[in-house]
C-alpha cells in the first residue's frame, strides 16, 4: 500500500525529533582533532550541528555549536514541547541551553593566546588552519561574534569566516517565544523550570537584544560565512528581535527601552528597503562594502529570513509580495540550474539550492532550502480565510515542495545537509540538526495551515 503524504509526513516528524535531539548535549561522544591536539567533550547545553565526528574524510568537520544553528534547533525544540511531543527534557535541554550561552561570556581569548600551550600541540602540517593573535580579541560580548564555539564551551581555533551577526537576534527571538510558552504552558510543566531559569533566560535576551542594536550596521559575513557586507537576512531576523524585543520590554514596564529598540527595528526595515531590485524584481541577499554586485544576489537565505522573522510586520514577510516574487525567481534558478529538477512528475515542486555558483561540496538542494520553501508557502496560506481558493494554493504549493524532500529522503528517514544536485544523493554532512529544526518547524506551519 502506498504511503500517503500525511502518513509518510508523521513518521519522518517522529525521526527528526529523535534525530535532532542527538545534537543536544551531546556528551556521550568524544571529538579528536589530533591535528589541533584537541580531545573536545561535549557539555550540557551545547548543540552540535552534526553529532557525527567527521574530518573533511570526505565529510565535513561540524562538530562545533553554532550561534546561528543552535538557535534554530533550540526553537524547534520549543515546538515539539508545544505539541506535547516532548515533555520535561524539552525544559531541561532550554534551561542548559540558557546557561552554557550566557557562560560563553567568561571566555577570554587573550589570555589564551598569552598561554604558549594553546598552539604547542597543534602539527605542523595543521599550522595552516591555525587562526592568528586576532583571537586575543574575542572575550566578553565578543565571543557571540565569532561563528562558532566548540561544544565544551572553548573557542574556536581554526581559522573561519568572522565576524557574524545572525546569533543573537537568532537566539533572542528563540529565547523570546520560548518565554512565551513557559508563561503559558500547561501549570504542572511550568513548574519543571525554576526561577534562576527564568532570570537566567531574561539575562540572555536582553543581552542578545544590546548586541543586535549594537551590531546591526556592522558588515558581517553572510549565512553561509562566505562573503563580508550587510545582509538581508541578518537585517531581517535583527529587525524582527529588535521589533519583538521592544514588545517584550514594554509589556515589563520598560517603556523607554522599548520605544529605543522599536525606532531601532524600523531603522533596519528602512534599509532592508534598498534590497529590492526593482528591474530583477526580487529581493537581493547582500551589500558588499566594495559596491561591487555579489554573483549571490539570488539567495535562498532571502526566503529563509522571512521564515525565521514572521514578527506581525507585512513588509519583509511571508505575506509580503515582493518576497513572494523572489521565491518564484529562486524556483526559475534552480529549475535551470540543477539536473534533478527536470522532467519531475506532477505534484513535485522544485528542489532548491543557496545560489547560482555553489561549489560546497556538490552545489546541490539542500534540505533547509526545500522546507524552507514549503515552510513560506504554508505560513503564506495562514494569512488566508481557511478554505478559501488562496489557502488551498499556497497549502499545495508548500506540498509540492515537501513532495521533493519526500522523494529524496530514505527510507531511514536520515537528513544530511544537501542532496546531490544530478543523482539526488545524500552529501555534506550527515544529521545535520538544522535539516531536522527546519523539517519540524515546516510540518509544524503546515499542520497549523491545514487546521480548520
Amino acid at each position: 500500500m502506498t504511503e500517503t503524504l500525511e502518513q509518510w509526513l508523521g513518521r519522518e516528524y517522529r525521526h527528526a525529533a529523535t534525530a535532532m535531539l542527538r545534537s543536544i548535549s551531546a556528551r556521550d561522544i568524544v571529538k579528536e582533532r589530533p591535528g589541533f591536539g584537541q580531545t573536545v567533550r561535549p557539555v550540557a547545553g551545547s548543540i552540535v550541528a552534526s553529532p557525527v565526528p567527521a574530518a573533511y574524510d570526505p565529510d565535513p568537520d561540524y562538530f562545533f555549536h553554532w550561534f546561528r544553528d543552535s538557535a534554530i534547533v533550540i526553537d524547534a525544540v520549543r515546538l515539539l514541547y508545544e505539541a506535547r511531543n516532548l515533555g520535561a527534557e524539552a525544559l531541561t535541554h532550554f534551561t542548559d541551553f540558557v546557561r552554557f550561552s550566557l557562560a560563553l561570556s567568561a571566555l577570554d581569548g587573550q589570555a589564551l593566546v598569552a598561554s604558549p600551550r594553546w598552539r604547542q600541540n597543534v602539527t605542523p602540517d595543521f599550522e595552516q588552519y591555525l587562526r592568528g593573535n586576532e583571537l586575543s580579541t574575542v572575550s566578553g560580548d565578543a565571543v557571540y561574534a565569532d561563528t562558532r564555539v566548540n561544544p565544551d564551551g572553548t573557542l574556536d581555533i581554526s581559522r573561519w569566516a568572522r565576524p557574524q551577526h545572525d546569533g543573537p537576534p537568532l537566539r533572542a527571538l528563540a529565547v523570546l517565544r520560548w518565554l512565551r510558552t513557559l508563561a503559558t504552558a500547561r501549570p504542572h510543566a511550568h513548574d519543571a523550570v525554576s526561577a534562576d531559569t527564568l532570570v537566567a533566560a531574561e539575562r540572555l535576551l536582553r543581552l542578545d537584544l544590546a548586541l543586535t542594536a549594537a551590531r546591526w550596521r556592522e558588515p558581517c559575513v553572510d549565512i553561509w560565512e562566505e562573503e563580508l557586507g550587510l545582509h538581508y537576512f541578518t537585517l531581517r531576523v535583527s529587525a524582527a528581535a529588535l521589533n519583538e524585543g521592544a514588545e517584550w520590554h514594554g509589556a515589563a514596564g520598560e517603556t523607554i527601552r522599548a520605544t529605543e529598540l522599536r525606532t531601532e527595528a524600523q531603522t533596519v526595515r528602512e534599509a532592508l528597503d534598498r534590497f529590492w531590485l526593482e528591474d530583477d524584481g526580487h529581493y537581493r541577499s547582500r551589500i558588499l562594502p566594495s559596491g561591487v554586485a555579489s554573483t549571490k544576489m539570488l539567495d535562498i537565505a532571502v526566503i529563509l529570513s522571512a521564515v525565521h522573522s514572521d514578527d506581525g510586520v507585512e513588509v519583509h514577510s511571508v505575506r509580503d509580495a515582493r518576497m513572494h516574487a523572489t521565491l518564484e525567481k529562486l524556483e526559475r534558478l534552480f529549475d535551470g540550474l540543477y539536473p534533478i529538477n527536470r522532467d519531475r512528475p506532477p505534484g513535485r515542486g522544485t528542489a532548491m539550492g543557496r545560489y547560482e555558483g555553489d561549489v560546497y561540496y556538490s552545489g546541490g538542494a539542500y534540505y533547509f532550502s526545500t522546507l524552507g520553501a514549503s515552510e513560506l508557502c504554508f505560513l503564506a496560506a495562514a494569512a488566508h480565510a481557511p478554505g478559501g481558493e488562496e489557502r488551498t494554493a499556497w497549502v499545495a504549493r508548500g506540498d509540492a515542495f515537501l513532495e521533493t524532500v519526500r522523494a529524496f529522503t530514505p527510507a531511514s528517514g536520515d537528513l544530511s545537509e544537501q542532496f546531490d544536485q544530478r543523482t539526488g544523493k545524500q552529501t555534506s554532512a550527515k544529521h545535520l540538526a538544522w535539516s531536522y529544526a527546519a523539517f519540524i518547524s515546516c510540518a509544524t506551519a503546515r499542520r497549523a495551515a491545514v487546521s480548520p
